[in-house]
């Protein structure tokens, strides 16, 4: 009786079984769990594309850490992977070493974002949800030289607004992190009379030196957990934009060099990290690491200035104990997806997508896991069909991103508003459609202000955006130079196509056995059922 359903079903069995052998799926059965540890900078995005993969059989551990340990953990071989904001730096502040200790790798391109500053200050029991910080009040902020929430300097940012008399504490990482170095070296760039005092010497450091008020914690989630806390009012601190924006806690407008105080959305981070220049030298240690002095300086009214992209440390070593075949290939894979779909993500999670030159770049570095074992299957991979919201395969020297960035609103200009939106809500400040408007409790700035269009710095029309890029049109005189190669949509070498979606042959086996296998036999039933259709 039950012959020809079992047939059948095993009949169909063995077909999908031939499906999912052919080349470009059979790949994706052989996966094994790798495991990493980082950047907490990074760990919000990376935790989602973890989740997104697992479902394909790829097992991701991520356990964050700080970048320190990240680097650390890769160089003993305890890890598969680590995140970092920075490289190796050889020897690290304390005097330690800080190299891979000879384990082999690169570095790739993992997510783009923006260092914030988040904070909590209140006015009687209502939060200030709309400050403006310059770059130097911040720095003097957290090197204690400006320690009252009622400073002139603060006053003077917020165009007038007077603040509480109140005791600033700064909240600081107490781990190695690259939130830490980049936040450090981006002071040591613009405010270095500011900063090296304090620090006691020039560069970046990965500890930060806890000074007066300062409380230190571990990982990004605590610093965002102490500022939000029932006892945090008057601190602030600095964390990726991902984490206020999921906690919906407001953050410091920043001013930037064409006088406009803006916030870390991915927008903006798309349009100052045009700016970024990559070490393209692949003979260096330091290949494809970036080269933030533009980014800060970026003359756009829209780019936020403390921008840049954290990577990750994959091994390349053939003889690597760790790796195997199938542990390669769940990187492989799992960082495919991060570059291309993936991507698509990090904008609602607070990060900002990866232009296509990085994409590529990180393309040409999971390469080396198929040199360094063939049996890794990289087949049907290219760039330019890869979803990611930077660029599309019709114009691939284009920034969508950066050109479809609306310019800041005319309240968001030095000596005008604040505005009275509020930060930390992942929205771009614009006067587009009335998303931003002056705040009330503040003086208007001189001649009015409100809703007119926003200006270029020193009054006038908008500034000209170039249709191709979205970049401002460079100022006269400001021609740039041919050698200086910046995170814009450069030359490619596309070799490996890749779906839009992940896997998308597994969901069309998946239909195939959803669909037909059970019509299939409801009509062996049907048969059966009918007269001589028994056996």
């Amino acid at each position: 009786m039950n012959r020809l359903p079992a047939r059948l079903l095993l009949s169909l069995l063995v077909s999908l079984s031939c499906v999912l052998a052919m080349p470009g799926a059979s790949h994706a059965a052989v996966y094994a769990q790798i495991e990493g540890t980082g950047s907490t900078w990074s760990q919000l995005i990376v935790e989602q594309w973890i989740a997104d993969v697992d479902a394909n059989g790829m097992k991701v551990v991520y356990t964050g850490g700080g970048s320190s340990k990240g680097r650390k953990d890769f160089s003993q071989k305890s890890t598969d992977f680590a995140i970092s904001e920075i490289p190796y730096q050889g020897t690290d502040e304390q005097g330690n070493a800080d190299t891979s200790n000879g384990r082999e790798y690169s570095y790739l391109p993992i997510v783009a974002g923006g260092t914030a500053f988040t904070y909590q200050l209140k006015i009687g029991d209502k939060p200030v949800r709309n400050l403006r910080l310059s770059g130097e009040t911040i720095a003097k902020i957290f090197t204690n030289k400006i320690t009252n929430w009622s400073d002139p300097a603060i006053t003077k940012d917020n165009n007038g607004r007077a603040l509480p008399s109140l005791d600033i504490t700064p909240v600081v990482r107490a781990d190695g992190s690259g939130t830490t170095a980049q936040f450090t070296t981006w002071m040591d760039k613009e405010f270095p009379s500011v900063w090296r005092p304090f620090f006691g010497r020039s560069g970046l450091t990965s500890y930060y030196p806890r000074k007066g008020r300062a409380i230190a914690q571990a990982g990004s989630d605590q610093v965002m957990n102490t500022i939000s806390g029932f006892a945090g009012n008057g601190t602030i601190g600095y964390v990726e934009y991902s984490y206020p924006v999921n906690k919906d806690y407001p953050v410091v407008k920043v001013l930037n060099k064409a006088g406009y105080f803006v916030e870390p959305t991915d927008y903006n981070v798309a349009v100052a990290l045009t700016k970024a220049k990559i070490n393209r030298d692949k003979s260096s240690a330091l290949y494809l690491t970036q080269i933030l002095d533009g980014v800060y300086r970026n003359a756009d009214p829209r780019a936020y200035p403390v921008s840049s992209y954290s990577y990750m440390v994959i091994p390349t070593g053939k003889t690597d104990s760790r790796m195997t075949t199938a542990k390669r290939q769940t990187l492989a894979d799992f960082l495919y997806y991060s570059l291309c779909s993936g991507q698509t993500k990090a904008g609602d999670f607070g990060y900002s997508p990866l232009p296509v030159n990085l994409v590529q770049a990180g393309f040409e570095q999971i390469g080396k896991l198929k040199q360094a074992d063939p049996a890794v299957n990289l087949s049907n991979r290219d760039v330019r069909s890869c979803n990611n919201p930077t660029f599309d395969g019709k114009n691939l020297n284009k920034n969508k991103l950066a050109e479809v960035a609306p310019q800041p609103a005319a309240c968001d200009k030095t000596g005008a508003g604040p505005c009275g939106t509020e930060t930390g809500q992942n929205k771009p400040s614009t006067d587009g459609g009335g998303a931003a408007t002056p705040d009330a409790n503040t003086p208007a700035a001189p001649g009015g202000g409100g809703a007119a269009a926003p200006s270029a710095p020193g009054g006038g029309a908008p500034p000209a955006v170039d249709p191709a890029t979205g970049e401002v049109a460079a100022p006269t005189g400001d021609t740039g130079t041919a050698e200086e190669v910046y995170a814009n949509p450069t030359e490619l070498a596309a070799e490996r196509p890749i779906d839009s979606k992940t896997f998308g042959w597994l969901a069309a086996v998946l239909a195939v056995g959803i669909v037909v296998l059970p019509g299939v036999y409801a009509a062996s039933l049907r048969r059966r059922r009918r007269p001589g259709g028994a056996r």
